[in-house]
C-alpha cells in the first residue's frame, strides 16, 4: 500500500488518492489515563508513525497525536495478509488512522489491537534519527514542525504558552478590562524608545511603520471614555536578537483610568501570583536552578538609589560630563546620538543593578530623562512615577503613572526630536494627533506593558526567548537549498 518507489508522478498520484478525512473518536492521553473505561472497547485514532518494530507475524507501530504516543498492535492472523503487508510498508513519518480494541500487551503496555487501518498521508522525507533526534538549535528553530514532532517537551512549552495567555485574559477580564485591537501599520511609531521597521503603503504612496507599541492608541481609547482597556499584540522593534530580545515579540499593554503606577504594581503582582499558583499549585517555581517566590508583595527598590550605591555617588547630582565619565568607566559605550543622561542611566542600571535582581523586584521612580510619557514623581519632579519588574535579571514589565498634560507631552516629544537630530534612531517622533487627543482631556491613568515571551520563559524554565516563540526570526539562508528528499 505504501511501498512507493516509482516516479514522482506515481508518487503524487498515490498521495492524491489518500482519504480527505478520517473520523477520530479518541485521543492517546485520554485512553491511557482512563484505561479501565476503554479496555475492550473499539476506538478510532489517528497519528504520525514514529517507530516500527517487526516480530514475525506481529508488527508494533507507535503513532503520535497532539496529546501523546500510542502503540498499535498489528496481528497478521487478525487482519490478514493484504492489510498486514500494507502495514509493513509504512515508514516513519507516515500518518495513519487505526480502528481496534484497547488492551494491554504481555509487557503491560496499553495498545490498540488493530482491526483495520488507513494510510492518510505519505512522508517523502525521513524524520530525524530516532536516537539523535533534532538537537541542532538552528535546525530546531528553522524547522519547528520537526522540532514539535520529535521533541515532546517542545510541544508542552507551547501548550503552556497558550494557557498562560488564556489566564492573562481571564485575569484582566475578571477585573473588567476590555480587549481592543489597534493598528499594526502606523503613520508614526511611538510608545517606546526603539528603531522601527519601515513599510511602504502603495495605495497611500507613503512610508509608514510597523508598531513598536500600541500605547498611544490605547490611550486614545481612555480619552474616548473606556476606563479599562488592554491588548495582547505583536510588537516590532528593529533591535537586538539575543536570549531575551526578538525584533518581533508579543506584548500585553493595559491602561486603567483614575489609577496610577501603584495600582499597576498591584495588578502586576496579583496577576503573576495567580497565574503561578494556577500552573504550579504553589507561589514558588524553579527557574534555571533558582527558587523564585511570587509571594505578594514583591520587593521594591529605588532606581536611582541603586545606581548610586554601586558608583558611590548620588547619580542624580552628577553633571553630564561626570555621569558620562562614570558610565564609560563601568563599561558603557555610547553609540552615535546616545550620549545622553537617559542612555547613561539605562546602561548603568542594566550593567550594575539588573543582574542582581533574582526575586521579583519592582525598580521604581525613574529619572525624568528616561520617561517622556510619564507623570513626574509627586514631591520630586526630577523623577517620574514609573516602575520596571525584574526576575532573574530579566525585565518583564514596564509601567507608568501616565502623563496626561498635553503641554508637557508636546515639550517631551520635542526633546525626543532633538535626540533624533543628534542621531538617536530610537527617539520618539512628535505625534501631534496624539497631543491633540490629549487636549480634549485625558483622565489620570495607570498603564503597564508586560513581555509575554519573557514571562513564558520564566514559567517554562527556558533560558532563550527563541524557545518560547513558535517561529523565531533567524538569518535567512541564501541560495537554493539542497534537495534532501529521502528515498521511500
Amino acid at each position: 500500500m505504501s511501498n512507493v518507489t516509482s516516479s514522482d508522478s506515481d508518487l503524487s498520484s498515490f498521495i492524491s488518492s489518500l482519504p480527505y478525512t478520517y473520523e477520530v473518536s479518541n485521543k492517546s492521553t485520554d485512553i491511557i489515563l482512563n484505561y479501565n473505561k476503554y479496555e475492550g472497547k473499539n476506538i478510532s485514532m489517528a497519528g504520525r508513525v514514529i517507530a516500527i518494530r517487526k516480530a514475525g507475524k506481529l508488527l508494533f507501530v507507535d503513532i503520535l497525536d497532539q496529546h501523546g504516543k500510542m502503540q498499535c498492535y498489528f496481528d497478521y492472523n487478525k487482519i490478514g495478509e493484504e492489510l498486514f503487508k500494507s502495514a509493513k510498508g509504512l515508514n516513519s513519518g507516515d500518518i495513519i488512522g487505526v480502528e481496534g480494541i484497547i488492551f494491554k500487551t504481555k509487557p503491560g503496555e496499553i495498545s490498540i489491537n488493530v482491526g483495520t487501518f488507513k494510510q492518510l498521508s505519505k512522508a517523502i522525507r525521513n524524520l530525524p534519527d530516532k536516537w539523535k533526534g533534532l538537537v541542532d538549535v538552528e535546525s530546531r528553530y528553522r524547522k519547528r514542525y520537526l522540532d514539535l514532532i520529535v521533541n515532546p517537551s517542545v510541544r508542552e512549552i507551547f501548550i503552556k504558552r497558550s494557557l498562560i495567555i488564556k489566564l492573562i485574559r481571564e485575569f484582566l477580564e475578571s477585573h473588567k478590562y476590555i480587549e481592543f485591537e489597534t493598528p499594526v501599520i502606523q503613520p508614526l511609531y511611538g510608545g517606546a524608545d526603539s528603531e522601527p521597521f519601515r513599510v511602504f503603503v502603495n495605495t497611500l504612496n507613503e512610508e509608514d511603520y510597523l508598531r513598536i507599541s500600541n500605547e498611544l492608541y490605547l490611550k486614545r481609547l481612555i480619552i474616548g471614555g473606556y476606563e479599562r482597556v488592554y491588548e495582547i499584540y505583536k510588537a516590532f522593534r528593529n533591535e537586538d536578537l539575543d536570549t531575551t530580545h526578538s525584533p518581533e515579540f508579543t506584548m500585553l499593554e493595559a491602561y486603567m483610568a483614575y489609577a496610577d503606577y501603584n495600582d499597576m504594581m498591584s495588578l502586576n503582582e496579583n496577576m503573576f501570583n495567580k497565574i503561578v499558583k494556577h500552573l504550579f499549585g504553589s507561589e514558588e517555581l524553579e527557574y534555571q536552578g533558582k527558587k523564585i517566590s511570587f509571594k505578594i508583595p514583591f520587593a521594591r527598590i529605588n532606581y536611582a538609589d541603586e545606581i548610586s550605591k554601586h558608583i558611590g555617588k548620588d547619580v542624580m547630582k552628577l553633571t553630564d560630563d561626570e555621569l558620562f565619565t562614570i558610565a564609560e568607566r563601568h563599561g558603557v559605550r555610547f553609540d552615535k546620538g546616545k550620549r545622553t543622561r537617559a542612555h547613561a542611566y539605562d546602561k548603568l542600571f542594566s550593567n550594575l543593578v539588573q543582574p542582581n535582581l533574582v526575586q521579583p523586584t519592582f525598580a521604581i521612580d525613574f529619572p525624568k530623562e528616561t520617561s517622556p510619557l510619564t507623570r513626574p514623581k509627586r514631591g520630586n519632579s526630577a523623577l517620574t512615577e514609573r516602575f520596571e519588574l525584574y526576575i532573574c535579571g530579566i525585565e518583564l514589565s514596564n509601567a507608568y503613572s501616565e502623563l496626561n498634560n498635553p503641554i508637557i507631552q508636546k515639550e517631551n516629544f520635542r526633546a525626543e526630536e532633538e535626540k533624533a537630530a543628534l542621531g538617536d534612531k530610537e527617539a520618539e517622533p512628535l505625534d501631534n494627533e496624539f497631543v491633540e487627543a490629549m487636549e480634549y482631556g485625558m483622565p489620570p491613568t495607570g498603564g503597564i506593558g508586560i513581555g509575554i515571551d519573557r514571562f513564558t520563559m520564566i514559567l517554562t524554565n527556558q533560558s532563550s526567548i527563541k524557545e518560547v516563540i513558535m517561529f523565531p526570526m533567524e538569518k535567512r539562508h541564501i541560495g537554493n537549498q539542497k534537495d534532501t528528499k529521502s528515498n521511500q
